[in-house]
């Protein structure tokens, strides 16, 4: 890497990026999707992004994930860019391939879908009877936290993170890094379903970057009743999130933020 700065000879130095790989998601042998991500709890992404489609909402319902060789190899070379998943007794039919292409990328992970209709999915569970109170005193100090938990962060500068506190205690019970911010959701929810802790009530889940639909739909997905962003939401996640009646907050900086939805459970 060359670095340059007006007035001053060109420095020539190394430089650490973020990692970005595909990851080919297969069910039995299947191809389900490719997604951009980050290395790294690839069978926690590929169970998070389950129950984001409403395949999976139990830890039975995955028995099987295995990394394989990738096209063209013959299963000869390991690459561990493909993971093939293997359902359990109580799974939801999976649409296939030909009906929804899911290739996504890592600044979106509705990309590939084909149709409005795709895009909103059902959840197995309620997040507007959730009645979970969280104290602002708490919710002020959790970008720093995250920010905190950021180590790969702090030698790339390139990776989205995402955490999910206990609401009561804040506690933090898992955090999760990827340079898609919908991976980082998806790490999470994977290792909440993995441990069979689905539904998340009475937990805020703390994301960097801004708020966007995907990202309240995977969370009201997992039955996660508060979601705080330390950039803005847009318009649909924050229709979802009403209709949905999950707390939305964005903008959670300093001592400020925005509340857009649901603000009876901020104390």
């Amino acid at each position: 890497m060359t670095r340059r700065r007006l007035g001053s000879e060109p420095d020539r130095r190394p430089d650490l990026l973020a990692v970005e790989e595909p990851l080919e998601i297969r069910l039995s042998g299947k191809p389900l999707t490719v997604t951009m991500r980050t290395p790294g709890h690839d069978v926690e992404l590929a169970s998070g992004f389950l129950v984001s489609e409403g395949v999976v909402t139990r830890a039975e319902h995955v028995v099987a994930a295995i990394h394989c060789g990738g096209p063209g190899t013959g299963g000869e070379q390991n690459s561990y860019n493909v993971l093939d998943v293997a359902l359990g007794e109580g799974a939801a039919a999976v649409v296939t391939q030909a009906e929804r292409n899911y290739y996504t990328t890592s600044a979106c992970g509705v990309c590939g879908k084909t149709s409005i209709d795709a895009i909103e999915t059902s959840s197995s569970f309620d997040v507007a009877g959730d009645d979970v109170v969280v104290a602002a005193e708490l919710l002020v100090t959790l970008p720093d936290r995250l920010r905190t938990g950021q180590r790969v962060f702090d030698t790339t500068g390139g990776l989205h993170a995402a955490a999910l506190f206990d609401a009561a205690t804040g506690e933090l019970l898992v955090l999760r890094e990827d340079i898609g911010r919908h991976n980082a959701v998806d790490k999470v929810i994977g290792w909440a379903a993995m441990h069979d802790r689905l539904p998340l009530r009475g937990t805020v889940l703390q994301v960097s970057g801004r708020a966007g639909f995907e990202i309240v739909q995977k969370a009201v997905m997992a039955g996660i009743p508060t979601l705080a962003a330390v950039s803005a939401p847009s318009s649909l996640a924050a229709e979802l999130a009403a209709r949905s009646g999950l707390t939305l907050i964005g903008f959670l900086r300093g001592e400020s933020m925005n509340i857009y939805t649901r603000a009876d459970r901020v104390r």
